[in-house]
């Protein structure tokens, strides 16, 4: 979570360079801005939150006493928040802000007193004894992966929950690393420019669409005990797919445009899917998992064959949000990334069930 934070803080992490003139004891300074703007400062105060509420949690299930484990959560983010403005100072795109610092460390402390009502009242607890009476032994890994899976949709994704579209950059960087190597000059392919993509047929879409929905339902269901544990959790996917697909579309494009992914075409990949889910929900772990790996495989050779948008970059630049929306390399190298690591772990639970069993 501090990565994330950081990350956030210091994009695009070029271009450093010290200020013209400034000394170091201005640059520990911090500047209040003239400038008034209530949504950039309230999604300061929102992301600090979660790292001032998780800090508290994690101090006080390992024994902390209840304040120290609050002056941790506050302190710890005061101190990294200060730490990237300060560096902020170094980056002639990102302005250093008092008011910024406020609001994060505000958030965070938000986010440890919510910690603090949440052990108090048992909530942390009954979580506990939920997870182990609902999830299998071993599903950390799964549990994290669909906690970043909403956030890998935040960046515009070729269809609905199409996730893996990896390809094209991984070729970038190839011919970034072979151009001018002289025994690539036989790799005539792998050089040349990528070939234009034609849109994916209607039927194509669909079904890209109901598998990168179908995947994290079928990945829950394989850390779930058979019958109700399952339905809930594929449906708590279902509505955070569709919450992320709407938030994705409202931060690139603008509030006019939230819902403008929900076409007939997602709403019926999303009823296959959840048709899907209500059979994968009786079957055995075992099978879940092979029916979970073959449909990510599927997905990303039919995300593959589809074209990106390419009125993305300019809608983006006309849209005031999208110019201070920093997680936006993060999140597009997690939905890149996401279902390679998903069979990754599939595949290592697999064998270690073998080597067991």
């Amino acid at each position: 979570m501090i990565a994330l934070v950081a990350y956030a803080s210091l994009y695009p992490f070029s271009g450093w360079r010290w200020p013209a003139g400034s000394g170091l004891a201005s640059l520990l300074s911090l500047p209040w801005p003239p400038w008034l703007m209530p949504l950039d400062e309230g999604l300061n105060f929102l992301g600090y939150l979660p790292l001032g509420l998780l800090l508290a949690l994690a101090a006080l299930r390992s024994g902390w006493r209840m304040h120290a484990a609050l002056l941790l959560a506050l302190l710890l983010p005061a101190l990294v928040s200060y730490v990237a403005e300060v560096l902020q100072h170094l980056l002639p795109t990102r302005h250093p802000s008092l008011k910024d610092w406020l609001m994060n460390t505000l958030g965070a402390a938000a986010g440890a007193v919510l910690a603090s009502l949440v052990h108090a009242s048992g909530l942390l607890q009954r979580w506990q004894r939920l997870r182990q009476r609902w999830f299998l032994p071993q599903s950390a890994g799964a549990v994290a992966l669909l906690a970043l899976w909403p956030f890998g949709m935040l960046f515009p994704t070729p269809v609905p929950w199409g996730l893996g579209q990896v390809g094209n950059r991984l070729r970038e960087l190839l011919q970034g690393l072979l151009q001018d190597v002289p025994w690539t000059e036989g790799a005539a392919a792998l050089l040349a420019p990528a070939p234009v993509l034609q849109p994916l047929s209607p039927l194509a879409e669909r079904l890209t669409e109901m598998l990168g929905l179908l995947s994290p339902m079928l990945l829950a269901c394989a850390v779930l005990r058979p019958g109700l544990p399952r339905l809930v959790l594929a449906a708590g996917a279902l509505l955070l797919g569709f919450a992320a697909m709407t938030l994705s579309t409202l931060l690139n494009f603008g509030p006019a445009h939230a819902l403008a992914w929900l076409t007939p075409a997602a709403t019926m990949a999303a009823l296959g899917a959840s048709l899907a889910a209500l059979l994968a929900a009786l079957l055995p772990q075992r099978l879940v998992m092979a029916l979970a790996l073959v449909t990510l495989t599927a997905l990303l050779v039919l995300v593959h064959q589809a074209p990106t948008d390419p009125y993305f970059a300019q809608t983006l630049q006309a849209w005031e949000l999208g110019r201070w929306v920093n997680f936006h390399g993060l999140a597009q190298w997690v939905g890149w990334l996401w279902p390679f690591a998903a069979i990754a772990w599939l595949l290592v639970r697999i064998s270690t069930r073998e080597r067991l069993s």
